[in-house]
């Protein structure tokens, strides 16, 4: 069995006394070796060099109620033990220079003792691992006599033991996820993988984050449920601020981020303080950065690395701290290459990166999305609706289609719901309402495809040889692959493309046959 080994503190008060009235009071370094059931074969006792004599009375009488127990004594230069630097440091140095034996031994340390910064101290180095210990926590009995040893408790502090602890936290996890869906069971896998990487950074980083994606994919739904998150759990105090960067221009751009003074430009009637001060120990999502201009960026670069600025007509600097995320639906890296965009603010906002996928890539989402929507709709308007079976399955058919495009993504699924749940007679969304959407949207959409087939093919391709392509190749190029993606293998897609032709000759090879049309352009399937 492992030999026990306590590592404790000297209680200048709880362990003194020199008469043989101290036998009468609970002393816990002298108590803790005195249970019948619980051997402590050797005591590691820390003290401060100024209670050199008390030390020694301590070690006596340890000898006296457990001969068994072997006490090394280490003394300590603390000139302020309620220095949490100095306690800490002192710790430390004995944990990294002990030679711990934990295959043959059992570590306990003793918290009992000490001032609390002592004993936080012991706590922290424990917690860590600089002592590979468990705590040991003593108590006086209701009977106080020295004849009672009183009472001692261990504690484990490996969390991942205690199932009920760690099931707290995996619910806790489960429930911050949730928040930021918005309570949506997502089904997709990339995204629900996206959603707890972000949940795990967010908990942990204060740094810049920077949502890519398309427009209306939900990368302001997203920051708003960021901050939510980090608000719930006192990371930020101040408020949450949104600024759509396309709508700045010239003066207007510089005052609305920075501030200005009284007259510091025509119409500068009154001070304003702008949206970066506003967002002072809180959060700062700026939406559309790449629409940023040059001047606003250079201000916002050193406002973010050193936390200051200087508002528009001052001579001084302010100062606010903020967090900040960003959103875009450009290609940053494209805009820094086009001198569009300052490549040291990208490196400084970009250090967690997060894209954001497009509703079409998501159509296993839709239906929750759906149930959201129509939910959202009853909050704002207070009248519940629904769909019958036959216009459900209408509508989500439809949406899962390849004609569904979702050129603005949620955007247009909000305004889908809100227009059939306005329609809704009675409460109920039916076939016709659901059947005049369906062409509403077709219609809406017309014109836009050439749009989206441009960046599936910039995705596939690359934007160099995309732009190559004759109109004929890119219409038929693009709708090929949408084809194959959809599909698990080169023979389904295959089926699915040749599927008229294919009953006209008496071999099909219809795998062989996308191949060779995918090698034209140097794509091999599945694409990465």
């Amino acid at each position: 069995m492992k030999k026990n080994v306590v590592i404790g503190v000297l209680g200048s008060n709880l362990d003194s006394g020199k008469s043989v009235k101290r036998w009468e009071r609970w002393r816990p370094s002298i108590s803790l070796c005195q249970h019948e059931d619980f051997l402590v074969d050797r005591f590691e006792l820390i003290y401060q060099k100024r209670f050199k004599n008390l030390v020694s009375t301590v070690v006596e009488d340890i000898n006296d109620v457990s001969p068994e127990t072997k006490v090394n004594t280490f003394p300590v230069a603390l000139n302020n033990p309620w220095d949490f630097g100095e306690v800490y440091g002192e710790l430390y140095n004995f944990a990294k220079n002990y030679n711990f034996d934990p295959d043959n031994e059992e570590y306990l340390i003793h918290i009992t003792t000490g001032t609390h910064v002592l004993q936080i101290c012991m706590f922290l180095l424990t917690e860590s691992r600089y002592f590979p210990a468990k705590l040991i926590q003593s108590s006086p009995s209701q009977k106080r006599n020295g004849e009672n040893p009183g009472e001692f408790t261990i504690i484990d502090l490996d969390l991942s033991k205690y199932d009920n602890i760690a099931m707290r936290f995996l619910e806790e996890k489960r429930d911050d996820i949730s928040l930021l869906k918005s309570g949506i069971e997502t089904k997709n896998k990339e995204f629900n993988a996206l959603i707890e990487r972000i949940e795990y950074v967010a908990g942990r980083s204060y740094d810049p984050m920077l949502l890519t994606g398309p427009t209306g994919a939900g990368k302001s739904r997203l920051a708003r449920k960021i901050f939510d998150l980090k608000k719930s759990k006192h990371q930020v105090k101040g408020n949450f601020v949104e600024l759509n960067c396309a709508t700045l221009k010239g003066d207007a751009a510089m005052s609305a981020l920075f501030g200005h003074k009284k007259g510091a430009f025509t119409g500068a009637l009154e001070q304003r303080d702008g949206f970066l001060m506003a967002a002072n120990d809180g959060m700062l999502f700026l939406d559309e950065i790449g629409e940023l201009g040059a001047d606003e960026q250079t201000m916002l670069l050193r406002a973010v690395e050193e936390k200051c600025f200087i508002p528009m007509g001052s001579d001084s600097e302010v100062t606010s701290d903020f967090q900040l995320i960003c959103g875009t639906n450009r290609d940053l890296e494209k805009r820094v290459t086009e001198g569009k965009f300052r490549e040291d603010l990208l490196a400084r906002i970009n250090l967690w990166t997060f894209k954001m996928p497009g509703l079409n890539k998501r159509v296993e989402d839709i239906e929750p999305n759906l149930t959201y929507e129509i939910e959202e709709f009853f909050e704002k308007s207070g009248v519940r609706v629904r769909f019958n079976k036959e216009s459900k399955d209408l509508f989500l058919k439809f949406a899962k289609s390849k004609d569904a495009i979702w050129s603005a993504n949620f955007r247009d699924l909000n305004g889908a719901v809100t227009r059939m749940a306005t329609l809704a007679e009675r409460g109920i969304m039916n076939k016709n309402v659901v059947s005049e959407e369906i062409d509403r949207l077709n219609s809406s959409w017309k014109g836009k495809e050439t749009d989206h087939d441009i960046e599936i093919l910039n995705e596939v391709l690359g934007e160099e040889k995309a732009i190559n392509l004759d109109l004929f190749d890119k219409v038929q190029l693009a709708e090929v692959i949408r084809v194959c993606k959809k599909s698990k293998s080169l023979s389904e897609a295959g089926r699915k493309l040749f599927s008229i032709s294919r009953e006209s000759k008496k071999k099909v090879n219809d795998s062989d046959r996308l191949r060779k049309y995918l090698a034209r352009f140097d794509l091999i399937f599945p694409f990465e």
